[in-house]
């Protein structure tokens, strides 16, 4: 302990120097010497597909979204406030191309059982750039 310096001691239960009670020392107007307790820092929602910061949704501690109103915690939008517009986009134009394929592969199934001359014409009205 060097010269001027005071011991002080925690305000909280928690004594230990972790992350979590990490504490500033600052002297009050009455001239004493005290510990002002710093928050840990807010991260803020992250998409859960990709993992980016989610736009339009404050970083906050989980306690502070508590007390917040239900149309700033979430965007507007399908998954709003849990995945990113991209990934929802990806999401979208995934599950048209997989029910295209379903589809495709009806008609494949159904033209098997034509004759052969009936299946090209078939095959040319479901896909003319052929």
């Amino acid at each position: 302990m060097g010269t001027g310096e005071k011991r002080l001691t925690y305000r909280r239960r928690h004594s230990y120097r972790t992350k979590s009670n990490r504490a500033r020392v600052v002297k009050t107007p009455g001239g004493r010497l005290t510990f002002q307790y710093i928050d840990e820092r807010a991260k803020g929602p992250h998409c859960g597909d990709c993992g980016l910061r989610l736009q339009g949704i404050p970083c906050l501690r989980p306690k502070q979204y508590m007390q917040l109103p239900k149309n700033q915690k979430s965007v507007s939008r399908a998954y709003g406030g849990a995945r990113c517009a991209t990934c929802v986009r990806n999401r979208i134009v995934r599950a048209f191309l997989i029910e295209e394929q379903k589809i495709i592969k009806r008609v494949l199934k159904s033209q098997a059982k034509k004759p052969a001359k009936e299946r090209l014409i078939a095959l040319f009205l479901l896909c003319p750039s052929l």
